[in-house]
């Protein structure tokens, strides 16, 4: 069974961004399934870090969202963690749109 994930990633800002497509390609082949899609990856350039993160002042931000089953997290996850280009990263399953929550009027009335 499959699961709908986003990663974050923040790669060392001094990568070139055909390093950081061939790392990304590599690691994602780690999640590759049949009958999955490949991943959607949004590209959000350089910013400033909140936070020093080893001495790095600013990071290249990429957000995957991507399809795997759960059993190919922990490869992935050691892989990503070895590679030195990458600052910090972080995985969430994606749950899809949140309900919304009614809510009772503040004068107490109901519609009629």
């Amino acid at each position: 069974m499959t699961r709908h994930y986003e990663a974050v990633y923040i790669f060392d800002s001094a990568l070139e961004e055909a390093a950081i497509n061939e790392r990304l390609e590599r690691f994602h082949a780690l999640l590759a399934q049949p009958d999955t899609d490949a991943p959607e990856l949004s590209h959000w350039g350089k910013r400033t870090l909140a936070y020093p993160i080893n001495r790095h002042e600013t990071g290249y931000y990429v957000i995957a969202k991507l399809e795997t089953s759960p059993e190919a997290l922990p490869e992935f996850e050691r892989a990503v963690k070895l590679d030195e280009g990458v600052l910090r990263f972080l995985i969430v399953v994606n749950e899809g749109p949140q309900p919304v929550v009614a809510t009772a009027d503040k004068d107490g009335e109901d519609d009629e």
